[in-house]
C-alpha cells in the first residue's frame, strides 16, 4: 500500500506534467490577440488592414496546431526528406518571383504570398533531426559522417536564402544546427573546432568592416564612387548589409544625424522609452501614429516597439513572459521525450524561437543589429505565423506521445 505522501507526490508530478496541455495554448491565445490588436493599432492611421489577414493566419495556425498535435511526431522522420526537397524547390522558385524592397523572397499566388525561407527553417530542422536520429555517434571519426550530412542539409537552404538576399534568416540556421548536434551528443572536439572557425570568420568580418569604413571616408557620396565596395570585397556581403552592421557598431560613423540607416532604431528606442509603466493606451502611440516609426515596419519587424509604447512595461513584459513560457515549455518537453528525435525536435523549435525573440526585441532596444527577423506570434506575416504554430504542434505531439514509440 502506498504512503499518503507518495500518492500526493505522484499526483503533483502528473499535474505538473499536464500543464503543457493548457499552458501553451493559453499563451498562444494571448499572443495572437495581442498581435491582432497592435497590428491594427500600428496601421490605424495609414488605412492598413493587415490585422484582418492576421486573424485568418491565426485561425489557420491554430487549426494546424491542433491537427499536428494529435499525429505521432515520429511520422515526420519518415517524410522529412520529402518536405525538405519541396522547400528547396520553393527557394529556387523565388528567384522568378516579385522583387520587394530589393529582395526576392516570396512566391506570389495572387491572393497571398508565401515566403519559403520561413518554411525552410522548419523543414531543415526536421530533416537534420531525422539524419542525426539515424546517425552513428561516438568519437570524431564515427560522428564525422553524421556531421557532414547535417552540414549539407543546412548549407543548401542557407546559401539560397543568402542569395535572395536575406541575411537575417540565414543567421537563424546555425544555432538550430548546433543545437541538434549538441542534443545528439557530438564530440566536444567538434564544438571546439567550430568555435575556432567562428572566431576566424568574425575576425575576417571585422577586417572587412574596417576597410568598408575606410572606403566610406574616401567616398562620402556612394553614388559618385567608381566601384561599389561590395564589388571589391572577398566576403559575399551586400553594402547595405555592411551598413546595417556598422550602424549598430558605430552609429555615429555610419549615420551621425540619425536620418538614414539609424532612423528606425532611434524611433523604436523612443517608442519603448516613452511607454512608461502602463503605456499611452491602445492606438495612442505617437511614433506609429505620426509616422516616425515607418508604416512599412511598424506592424512586422518593430511590432514590439508599438506594444511597448502603447502598453508600456506591463504589456511588453506580458508579451516577453508568454514567449518565455512557450520556449521553456519546449525545453521541458525535450527532457521528457521518448527518443532522441523527439528531443531534437523540441530543442530545435525552442532555439529557433529564442533566436527570433532575442534578435527582434534586441534590435528594437538597440542591442542587436537590425536584421528584419519577425517576432514569433506577434509580427505580421502568414508564412512565419503558420510555421510557428506547426512547430509547436509537433512539440505538443512529442509531449503527447512521450510514453510510446512507433
Amino acid at each position: 500500500m502506498k504512503k499518503p505522501s507518495e500518492s500526493l507526490e505522484k499526483d503533483f508530478l502528473i499535474k505538473k506534467e499536464n500543464t503543457w496541455d493548457w499552458l501553451t495554448p493559453s499563451c498562444l491565445v494571448v499572443l495572437s490577440v495581442m498581435s491582432i490588436l497592435f497590428i491594427h493599432s500600428a496601421q490605424a492611421y495609414g488605412g492598413g488592414n493587415y490585422w484582418k489577414m492576421q486573424i485568418l493566419w491565426c485561425v489557420i495556425g491554430f487549426s494546424l496546431y491542433v491537427v499536428v498535435s494529435v499525429i505521432n511526431y515520429q511520422i515526420w522522420m519518415r517524410y522529412a526528406h520529402f518536405f525538405y526537397f519541396l522547400v528547396i524547390i520553393g527557394l529556387l522558385l523565388v528567384f522568378g518571383g516579385p522583387t520587394i524592397y530589393g529582395a526576392r523572397r516570396w512566391i506570389d499566388f495572387g491572393l497571398f504570398k508565401v515566403q519559403p525561407s520561413e518554411i525552410a527553417k522548419w523543414s531543415s530542422m526536421i530533416f537534420g533531426a531525422s539524419l542525426l536520429a539515424r546517425a552513428k555517434v561516438g568519437d570524431m571519426n564515427d560522428s564525422l559522417r553524421g556531421i557532414l550530412k547535417v552540414a549539407g542539409c543546412f548549407a543548401l537552404p542557407m546559401f539560397l536564402i543568402f542569395l535572395q538576399p536575406d541575411l537575417g534568416s540565414t543567421l537563424v540556421f546555425p544555432p538550430i544546427a548546433f543545437s541538434l548536434l549538441y542534443v545528439a551528443r557530438m564530440p566536444t572536439k567538434f564544438f571546439v573546432s567550430t568555435f575556432v572557425v567562428f572566431v576566424v570568420l568574425l575576425g575576417l568580418l571585422s577586417f572587412d568592416l574596417y576597410h568598408y569604413y575606410q572606403y566610406k571616408l574616401e567616398n562620402p557620396r556612394p553614388s559618385d564612387a567608381v566601384v561599389a565596395y561590395e564589388e571589391t570585397s572577398l566576403l559575399p556581403l551586400k553594402d547595405y548589409q555592411r551598413k546595417r552592421i556598422l550602424t549598430f557598431i558605430a552609429p555615429e560613423v555610419e549615420d551621425p544625424h540619425g536620418v538614414g540607416a539609424n532612423w528606425n532604431r532611434i524611433q523604436a528606442l523612443i517608442a519603448v522609452a516613452t511607454g512608461g509603466v502602463s503605456g499611452k493606451g491602445l492606438g495612442e502611440g505617437m511614433q506609429a501614429k505620426l509616422g516616425y516609426l515607418p508604416t512599412a515596419v511598424a506592424h512586422n519587424d518593430f511590432i514590439f516597439a508599438v506594444i511597448a509604447e502603447e502598453s508600456g512595461l506591463l504589456g511588453g513584459g506580458l508579451a516577453i513572459g508568454m514567449l518565455c513560457l512557450v520556449v521553456f515549455g519546449c525545453l521541458r518537453v525535450a527532457a521528457s521525450a521518448a527518443d532522441r528525435f523527439g528531443s531534437m525536435l523540441a530543442v530545435g523549435v525552442s532555439v529557433l524561437l529564442m533566436t527570433h525573440i532575442f534578435i527582434n526585441i534586441g534590435m528594437t532596444i538597440g542591442i542587436t543589429p537590425i536584421t528584419g527577423l519577425p517576432l514569433p506570434f506577434l509580427s505580421y506575416g502568414g508564412s512565419f505565423m503558420v510555421v510557428c504554430f506547426l512547430m509547436l504542434g509537433m512539440v505538443q505531439s512529442v509531449f503527447r506521445y512521450r510514453n510510446s514509440v512507433l
